[in-house]
């Protein structure tokens, strides 16, 4: 089980320690539901240095990362980040995960703690036709995820740049608490607007304490994975290995937006048919009609009781006080408005196909 360069400091503040992704992760400190909460009307922080980090640099850097990326690349200019996926061979998913252009030719890639290796070995296979150079800084790097509407205001005092200006899904490399060179990042899981914060497993002890220090009279607090996964589920992001894996296809989880056919990638010719023919089921977002949790791997029925799909991810939203989840399900039966049930131990409770996300501001 691996630490993070926190996690005396986590334990130190009382948090729940679990295993996850094979690392030492806090799960919660003071319960999810008070956690939800800071993030959603204050700012709250989390330790997400279980993500993986590839630099891939060079002059075939860019044609690697169209390759084996579902986004189209070339549209990055540096100091911007994308969405994207690695789409598979046989129709699936290998990963999500973001591209962030840091200089001309070189580019870091944020990926799932779980699919690290996997990824890795993955994008290793095409570059052995390309040549990019690819270094894993994983083990090396730390994430803190600043996030919640207080944040541009509790964290301006620890840094010489207008955080305010750092647009959505756009990064600066400034000075923050004290620290000369650190990916500031205008992006986060949670939908509530912040930052991600990227530096040396070195720094980033300096760098939680100032922040707490800078924070202080705004309420913040740490935060765990519990609240991250309410607060990523009121959105309707996917979660990799709930909602999208390997046997998922982008155009089936509704990533249709991060899937750009005027480039050649890795199963474009299948995944461009598979779109031509539309897909013959789709992720969609429920909500439930009467006082239940929707779980993982619970079917999902239409309302003349056939089993129609199953859920991926489902919780009790905090911040709307009902059960919410998301699954996929046959197409005919997947439009907005539409009922459907859920089975839940032998009840089959009734709830709302909806529009994402669950939560607006």
């Amino acid at each position: 089980m691996k630490n993070t360069a926190l996690t005396q400091l986590h334990e130190a503040l009382g948090a729940k320690m679990v295993p996850f992704a094979g690392f030492n992760m806090p799960v919660s400190y003071e319960g999810v539901n008070a956690e939800h909460e800071t993030v959603r009307k204050g700012v709250g922080v989390f330790d997400v240095s279980h993500m993986g980090e590839f630099l891939v640099e060079g002059p075939n850097a860019l044609p690697l990362l169209q390759k084996v990326t579902s986004n189209d690349v070339s549209k990055l200019t540096v100091g911007k980040a994308q969405y994207s996926c690695l789409p598979n061979e046989t129709g699936g998913i290998v990963d999500d995960l973001i591209v962030y252009r840091v200089k001309e030719e070189t580019y870091l890639l944020v990926v799932n703690a779980s699919n690290i290796e996997k990824d890795w070995n993955h994008i290793s296979t095409y570059n052995k036709e390309f040549g990019a150079n690819m270094k894993d800084l994983s083990d090396d790097y730390s994430l803190l995820a600043i996030q919640g509407p207080k944040a541009v205001e509790a964290m301006q005092t620890l840094s010489s740049c207008d955080l305010a200006s750092i647009a959505f899904y756009n990064f600066v490399v400034a000075d923050f608490a004290g620290i000369e060179h650190v990916i500031i990042s205008a992006t986060g899981y949670t939908g509530s607007g912040g930052f991600e914060i990227y530096c040396k497993n070195s720094e980033v002890e300096q760098i939680w304490n100032k922040v707490f220090e800078a924070g202080k009279s705004f309420g913040i607090k740490p935060i765990g994975l519990a609240a991250r996964d309410t607060l990523r589920l009121e959105m309707g992001y996917c979660l990799y290995g709930n909602d999208i894996d390997d046997t998922t296809s982008p155009l089936e989880a509704g990533l249709g937006w991060i899937t750009k056919f005027t480039k050649d990638f890795v199963n474009a010719n299948q995944l461009a048919k598979q779109k031509e023919e539309g897909v013959s089921r789709k992720l969609v977002a429920f909500e439930m009609n009467e006082k239940a949790i929707p779980r993982k791997d619970y079917e999902i029925l239409h309302t003349n009781g056939t089993v129609i799909g199953k859920v991926t991810s489902g919780t009790m939203s905090p911040s709307l006080g009902k059960g919410i989840g998301l699954g996929y399900v046959v197409k005919e039966n997947s439009k907005a408005g539409e009922t459907i049930q859920i089975a839940i131990r032998k009840k089959h409770v009734p709830a709302t196909i909806v529009k994402l996300p669950f939560y607006k501001k």
